[in-house]
């Protein structure tokens, strides 16, 4: 089984990047524009219109290789800004919220949260605090990350809520079994791969990343599967998994003192 996924983040208007989710460079590099957001639907739509789709549970997909668009944060941009624009391509996408930011300045509230639902987007978990190093968190406290934040986004839509995606990119299996516990049956996680895996019930996809600067040809790269690419993406990754993995918290220091100077 295998499938495409794009990680996307905020859009922003007039270089305003703290309008909309998370503070800071180190979040900042994920927010685009209005305009490079557009190029990008028009550079997807063009490779991959039909592809589009969208997971609401754990299923089997008809597509022979489905693109998944997905949203990190929960920032206001989402609804409505980023929802209409996906609509005006006749596109749903998946909204991944952090639920202790739910109403906080620059996050969606609970209405806007309810509105993706019934226009047909997928809302899912971002986990409940967005730790930075999930995977280093004891088991416990990564299953309660899911749980309360799987509880709470079902009590604001009316349904089980069973999609989630991971934040901080720090992915484990241990991370997969926890969600899978918690009443997961979807996880993204920031591994850029087009292969599915399952974890004890859980379907566990990678996503593809799209930071601010890159150009269209990169989305729509990432949707048309793409060796040149997909192959590149991932050998970074890579490279950054194994700077993470020696550095451990020094490295996430490290990375957001630069970012941020």
């Amino acid at each position: 089984m295998r499938a495409l996924a794009i990680m996307y983040h905020d859009v922003v208007e007039g270089g305003d990047y703290a309008a909309s989710g998370f503070a800071g460079e180190a979040a900042h590099i994920y927010k685009l524009s209005r305009q490079e957001f557009a190029s990008h639907l028009q550079a997807i739509a063009a490779v991959a219109s039909g592809s589009i789709a969208v997971m609401a549970g754990r299923r089997q997909w008809s597509e022979p290789l489905p693109v998944f668009l997905t949203f990190d944060d929960g920032g206001v941009s989402a609804c409505p800004l980023v929802a209409d624009m996906l609509e005006q391509h006749h596109w749903k996408g998946h909204f991944f919220i952090t639920t202790t930011r739910i109403g906080e300045a620059g996050f969606l509230g609970e209405a806007r949260i309810r509105e993706l639902d019934s226009r047909g987007h997928v809302v899912g978990s971002h986990s409940h605090t967005h730790p930075t190093r999930m995977a280093a968190t004891r088991p416990a406290e990564m299953e309660r990350e899911w749980r309360v934040s799987l509880d709470r986004l079902s009590g604001i839509v009316g349904h089980p809520v069973t999609v989630a995606s991971l934040p901080g990119g720090y992915y484990s299996r241990q991370v997969g079994q926890a969600a899978a516990s918690a009443g997961v049956e979807v996880l993204f996680t920031s591994e850029p791969t087009a292969a599915v895996t399952i974890v004890d019930g859980c379907l566990v996809l990678g996503r593809y990343a799209v930071k601010r600067g890159m150009g269209p040809e990169w989305p729509a790269g990432f949707a048309a599967n793409q060796r040149s690419f997909c192959w590149r993406q991932t050998a970074l990754w890579k490279a950054k998994r194994l700077a993470k993995a020696l550095g451990g918290e020094a490295y996430v220091r490290a990375r957001k003192s630069i970012l941020e100077r």
